[in-house]
């Protein structure tokens, strides 16, 4: 019979500054250690000197009080991981909140371990296929990518995880939403979501709501990070998006004002950039003698009306491989997803780009961004416009209405590639915006009823050759044909 030792020490509540206690007589301290208080009271060791410790407290099952007991043992704050996760809802002590009873873990993870080395690492090889149109084909993401999106509040940043989330049903990568000082009614709205697009299958969500204590919405983004590392270091690949790491960085500014840390910058303190940098660093794409296993991470941070500048976003921009800027005013023009193409990049997706996809939206940007200045010059032009104007500023028109899209709608690769196929190749020159709408919502059933080969050979070359060529040309004139059919005997029926 083997004897588990255990070294444990008591110390004494001091004083109590909100969501941090001070506690007196450990003789040993570190960094993240658990601490225990009465009955099921937690706490994380943040700093200590050799006369008093420093604990935040993640869980107040009741009152701490001054002069109580604080039971300390020489054991780092884990949290347990594994497949029973998924389809569920978390709070940040991986317990559940969906009232579908416990989960039972399969290992226990560390909170803040290591990001892996470089030698552990290989460049990014696969596509994380978001469903976005404009993403997929100016921005393109790969599995094991940083990218962060910016925005003004309510310009649809969430939709952008969300969208991307539903989109990954059928390609095997497990999802996480992190919401982090949610209210709860904005989370209810991504969980009924999940429910009406039964998301829950592949993914889970850890949930810090602004009702949460100060350490538990600190804590959240390190919990799902170690959720996700489960899956990566078995091979497979994870998509996280944080909502949102503006939250965080006030939770963590709150808890070192109360610490008596000296404050800098936006009275944030001096580490705030190794507080995201030590956490996004965990996302990659390991080597194959490791797995093969990625993490993608989506980081969401509001900004003030436009200003890329404010401490927080400028130092998320400078640590991730590029930014999705969403803009209040082409929001307010009726674009969505309002996403500024001027200012917004992907600094490593462009790699794992199906080149089909980059060679039919290589143009695209450059059209997009030219067409936008031509309509901000017709505008103050009061004489009459050239034809070649006209037609500049109505193929502007129609590639804005293609880059348009519903939430909650992904639009997959190889219906992508059908629609710009289509413009590149000006078939849609003479559409209406009616008929090109029209030709979008019927791409897809269209395809699989007459060609459904083709979606399988996209799916497989990725690339257009003699063969894909000729199956989407006759795809297209098909499906425009029909609907200009449609479209007259309608016009006759009126009339």
């Amino acid at each position: 019979m083997s004897i588990k030792l255990q070294y444990t020490e008591e110390g004494i509540v001091k004083a109590i500054r909100g969501c941090i206690v001070i506690v007196t007589g450990f003789q040993n301290c570190i960094n993240g250690q658990l601490i225990r208080f009465g009955f099921g009271t937690l706490g994380l060791v943040v700093g200590f000197n050799e006369f008093e410790t420093q604990v935040l407290i993640i869980k107040e099952a009741e009152k701490i009080r001054t002069g109580q007991k604080a039971i300390a043992s020489i054991e780092p704050f884990y949290t347990p991981a594994g497949k029973s996760f998924i389809g569920r809802i978390v709070n940040p002590l991986a317990e559940p909140l969906d009232g579908l009873g416990p989960i039972t873990p399969e290992i226990m993870a560390p909170i803040f371990p290591d990001a892996p080395m470089i030698l552990d690492r290989q460049p990014l090889s696969k596509t994380l296929e978001t469903g976005i149109k404009v993403l997929d084909a100016m921005i393109p993401i790969g599995r094991g990518q940083r990218e962060l999106i910016l925005g003004d509040k309510m310009t649809g940043k969430t939709t952008f995880v969300t969208d991307t989330i539903i989109n990954q049903r059928n390609t095997g990568v497990i999802c996480i939403y992190c919401g982090i000082g949610k209210a709860r009614a904005s989370l209810a709205k991504v969980v009924q979501l999940f429910k009406d697009h039964k998301c829950f299958d592949y993914s889970m969500i850890v949930s810090a709501s602004a009702s949460s204590t100060p350490g538990q919405q600190y804590l959240a983004p390190y919990v799902a990070c170690s959720l996700g590392e489960y899956f990566m270091q078995r091979g497979q690949d994870v998509f996280i998006g944080f909502d949102d790491f503006t939250k965080h960085a006030w939770c963590y500014r709150e808890i070192s004002l109360l610490l008596g840390r000296p404050p800098g910058r936006d009275s944030y303190p001096g580490d705030i950039f190794y507080l995201h940098s030590k956490m996004i660093e965990r996302s990659c794409y390991l080597s194959k003698e490791k797995g093969g296993g990625s993490m993608t991470f989506f980081p969401i941070v509001d900004i003030l009306e436009g200003d890329l500048t404010a401490f927080v976003p400028s130092n998320l921009v400078s640590m991730t491989d590029g930014q999705i800027l969403l803009s209040a005013q082409i929001f307010g023009e009726g674009q969505k997803p309002a996403l500024d193409l001027g200012l917004s990049v992907s600094r490593v997706g462009s790699k794992v780009q199906w080149s089909a996809i980059k060679t039919l939206s290589g143009p695209l940007r450059l059209e997009y961004l030219q067409y936008r200045e031509l309509l901000r010059l017709s505008k103050l032009k009061t004489s009459g416009q050239s034809d070649e104007m006209k037609q500049k500023l109505k193929r502007g028109l129609i590639l804005t209405h293609i880059l348009r899209q519903d939430k909650d709608a992904p639009v997959c690769l190889e219906m992508q590639v059908v629609i710009f196929y289509a413009f590149n190749r000006k078939y849609m020159n003479d559409l209406t915006i009616d008929q090109v709408n029209l030709f979008q919502a019927e791409c897809l059933a269209y395809t699989q009823k007459n060609k459904p080969v083709l979606m399988t050979l996209l799916r497989e070359k990725k690339k257009l050759d003699t063969e894909i060529e000729k199956l989407l040309d006759e795809v297209i004139t098909g499906l425009i044909s029909d609907i200009r059919k449609r479209v007259k005997a309608a016009g006759q029926e009126e009339s």
